[in-house]
C-alpha cells in the first residue's frame, strides 16, 4: 500500500468527519467561521499533489500540495473559495505519525529597513484614477499562477498584491531608489513591492503616485483595496490580501499569494499563522 494512498485516505476521513477532525484544527476553524457567519457549507472538495519524497529507516515523509474547494451558501447567492496550501506528512512504515498543513509563511524582511516614502519637494495628496474592476480582474486571472512579467518570490503575498493594484493603473514612482516610493522595472523593485512590513509603511506615509487611507473595519473596504496582517501582534506585518468580493455581511473576501487562495474570508482565523494576538490594518485605495 503506498504512501500517497494512505495520504489519499487520510483526507477523506478529514472531510467525512470534518467538525470531530482535531488533528486539521484550521480546517475546523475554517469551516465554523461559515456557520457562524450565517452562511452555510455546500460542498467541500480536495486533490492531493505530492511533489517531494525522502525516506530514511523507518520513517518517510511526503510533502504535498493540498488544493481545496468549498462551495459556500451566503443567502440566495453562492460562492467559490479556493485554496492550494502545503503540506507535510510524517510516515512510521506505512502508518501516519504526523501531518502539518502550513496555509500562510508570512512575509516579513529579513533585516531591519529604512524607508523614505514621503518626496520632501511633494507633500500634496495627490489622486489618481484607479480601475478597481480590472484590478479585480486581474487578481482572479492570476490567484493560482505566476504572471511570467513579474519575478515570483518564495513569500509572494505582497509581490502579488502590487501586481493587482498596478492593474488597476496605480502609479509608480521612487526608482532605482529600493527604500523609497513604490515601484518595479529594469530587473528590480521597491521593498514596498515585495515586503509586507515595507508596503504597510507605504500606505502609512506615501503622499503620491499610490496612496491610501486607513479606515478602521474591514467592513469600510470595498473591492480593490487592501488589508495587512500582523499575525503575531509585535508590530512586524507579516502578509497582505487583495479584496475582491464582499459577502452577503458586506464583508470582505480577499486573495492572496503564497499560500495561494481565491474568496476567502479577510479575517484570517482559520490560518495556522493566526493567534489571538493578530492586528490588522485596513487602506482602502483614493483612486
Amino acid at each position: 500500500m503506498s504512501h500517497t494512498y494512505q495520504l489519499q485516505k487520510y483526507w477523506e476521513k478529514v472531510m467525512d468527519q470534518l467538525i470531530d477532525q482535531d488533528q486539521e484544527v484550521w480546517l475546523k476553524n475554517k469551516v465554523n467561521g461559515i456557520q457562524n457567519r450565517g452562511q452555510h457549507l455546500q460542498r467541500i472538495t480536495f486533490h492531493l499533489k505530492p511533489y517531494h519524497r525522502f525516506a530514511y529507516e523507518n520513517h518517510t515523509i511526503l510533502q504535498y500540495f493540498l488544493t481545496l474547494s468549498i462551495l459556500v451558501k451566503d443567502g440566495r447567492s453562492n460562492f467559490l473559495e479556493e485554496g492550494l496550501y502545503v503540506g507535510e506528512v510524517h510516515f512510521i512504515g506505512q502508518e501516519i505519525s504526523d501531518n502539518k498543513v502550513k496555509t500562510e509563511q508570512g512575509g516579513r524582511a529579513d533585516k531591519q529597513l529604512s524607508f523614505d516614502f514621503i518626496d520632501k519637494e511633494e507633500r500634496e495628496h495627490v489622486r489618481f484614477t484607479y480601475n478597481r474592476r480590472e484590478a479585480v480582474r486581474y487578481a482572479d486571472r492570476w490567484w493560482d499562477s505566476y504572471n511570467p512579467s513579474y519575478r515570483h518570490f518564495d513569500v509572494d503575498c505582497t509581490n502579488y498584491v502590487s501586481q493587482c493594484l498596478r492593474a488597476g493603473g496605480a502609479p509608480t514612482w521612487g526608482a532605482p531608489n529600493r527604500g523609497r516610493g513604490w515601484w518595479y522595472g529594469n530587473g528590480t523593485w521597491s521593498y514596498s513591492w515585495s515586503v509586507a512590513h515595507a508596503l504597510r509603511w507605504y500606505f502609512g506615509g506615501a503622499r503620491q503616485g499610490l496612496t491610501a487611507t486607513e479606515v478602521s473595519s474591514a467592513d469600510q473596504l470595498s473591492p480593490g483595496d487592501v488589508i495587512c496582517y500582523d499575525f503575531e501582534g509585535n508590530g512586524r506585518f507579516d502578509h497582505n490580501t487583495f479584496v475582491v468580493k464582499k459577502d452577503g455581511n458586506g464583508m470582505p473576501l480577499v486573495n492572496a499569494h503564497t499560500s495561494n487562495s481565491r474568496h476567502r474570508y479577510w479575517d484570517y482565523e482559520d490560518s495556522t499563522a493566526y493567534t489571538s494576538d493578530i492586528q490588522y490594518k485596513f487602506y482602502r485605495i483614493d483612486g
